[in-house]
């Protein structure tokens, strides 16, 4: 019997070598070769998925030729999801969820597909039986008599009961457990995740049924399997959070029929995930009263506002290097404010302890935050709290100034509705803004140290 063929192919862009090698000429990353069997050789056949193959084939048209109208898009009965796709899902679309095991992924698309009343689902699941999904599906409380249920690995067979049953959405649990019989390699494995996504976009876009792929990710938190497969699909949803917490974030990456900025907030409970419509009211805490290091900042992820707390503590370093440790927030850009506060505003924190928290387990990446980072600081290391109903908005720059930030109306709008009486914000940053209807007391601020003489006096 013949010794099987191997080859050694990159994890993270998929190019192969005859010998393993440590850094890949083609994307530059570092130990990510891993050993595959060859694909067999050619005996002319290849993947035929039922129903398409009839096809014919397409011939190029001229652009002016092309009608454009608006997507066709299909109501998921999901608001937080409707709104990071962009408004619902696409018909002939491919989108690919991944997070972490256990964050949720399956339980997110489940409670989506038993929403969906009327609409014809297949759901393939390859690493869970009908038994389980039936146990997860009994503590929802929705019911879909539309929902086939196939717990198959074989992208052949797939395909010959998505023809039989003629879906009009069909989901995959998950990609990284799918293979196909043409390639000798385990399923998981480079060629295997690549060449069944690519199968499935095609069944996608001739048949025009969406199709919602779930997918691992590895331990530096990117989608596992080749970096081709997020430039196969359509949509890259990255669903995350600390399993400690309650609250989870689902993220757009990358969106070829909506924006990559928005974002959408769940809790998860007992009978699934519910819909967070108002984050601010669940992010912020009511017992701060009182304590010192606390402030509140009118963020914006996307195209919504809301607000958050932001946390500090300051104390005296009792070794010799001071800590600095920050969660929620980016430690080098702390490590900066921290340097505008010494240099800036005259505060010695150099022999200080610092630590930062952006409270709700949130990850918060919109420089308005900037004012309301440092002010918890300065709260903390003066012992000093800031007064209730107070939140701000506005980005610290390396001079000391506070910058114009973008959307302060919604901003404004959504402090005032949460019943706050005064915020800060940047100077000349209400250009066109009617303030005359606003109840809360708006106060422009130029300097850190305008800033700090409106909290503390």
């Amino acid at each position: 019997m013949a010794k099987a063929k191997t080859i050694y192919v990159c994890s993270n862009c998929g190019a192969d070598s005859p010998k393993w090698i440590g850094k890949c000429p083609s994307c530059g990353a570092w130990n990510s070769y891993v050993e595959e069997i060859a694909v067999r050789e050619s005996t002319g056949k290849k993947l035929v998925i039922p129903g398409l193959q009839d096809k014919e084939k397409v011939k190029p048209v001229l652009l002016r030729d092309i009608t454009s109208q608006e997507e066709v898009r299909l109501d998921l009965q999901d608001g937080e999801l409707n709104r990071v796709l962009g408004g619902g899902l696409v018909k002939g679309s491919l989108i690919l969820i991944g997070g972490e095991p256990g964050i949720g992924k399956s339980t997110l698309v489940l409670q989506t597909v038993l929403r969906l009343k009327g609409i014809k689902t297949l759901y393939v699941s390859g690493e869970e039986s009908s038994r389980q999904l039936k146990l997860r599906a009994d503590r929802m409380e929705h019911d879909n008599p539309d929902c086939f249920i196939l717990c198959e690995t074989n992208l052949e067979q797939i395909f010959v009961q998505a023809q039989n049953v003629q879906p009009e959405l069909l989901i995959i649990d998950s990609i990284q457990t799918v293979f196909t019989e043409l390639i000798e390699s385990s399923p998981g494995s480079v060629s295997q995740v690549r060449e069944c996504s690519a199968a499935i976009l095609k069944y996608a876009k001739e048949s025009g049924v969406p199709v919602l792929l779930i997918g691992h990710i590895n331990k530096e938190g990117s989608i596992a399997g080749p970096k081709v497969l997020e430039h196969i699909v359509d949509t890259v949803l990255q669903f995350e959070g600390d399993q400690h917490y309650m609250y989870r974030i689902l993220r757009s990456i990358k969106n070829r029929f909506g924006s990559t900025a928005e974002l959408g907030i769940y809790e998860m409970r007992q009978n699934g995930l519910r819909e967070v419509s108002n984050p601010s009211e669940l992010l912020l805490t009511q017992n701060h009263e009182g304590l010192s290091g606390v402030s509140i900042a009118a963020a914006i992820e996307g195209i919504r506002p809301f607000l958050i707390e932001t946390q500090a503590l300051v104390s005296s370093a009792v070794y010799g290097n001071p800590q600095r440790s920050a969660t929620g927030f980016d430690l080098r850009r702390m490590n900066m404010l921290l340097a505008v506060l010494e240099k800036r505003a005259g505060f010695k924190l150099a022999q200080k302890d610092v630590f930062l928290n952006i409270a709700g387990g949130l990850k918060v990446n919109d420089p308005a935050i900037d004012l309301a980072v440092i002010s918890s600081i300065l709260s903390s290391s003066l012992d000093i709290a800031i007064e209730q109903g107070v939140c701000m908005a506005g980005e610290v720059g390396l001079s000391g100034e506070i910058r114009p930030v973008n959307r302060i109306e919604q901003r404004i709008s959504e402090a005032e509705k949460l019943g706050f009486n005064r915020i800060l914000i940047p100077y000349n940053n209400l250009k066109g803004f009617d303030t005359s209807k606003c109840k809360i007391q708006i106060v422009q601020v130029k300097k850190v140290e305008e800033a700090f003489r409106q909290l503390f006096g």
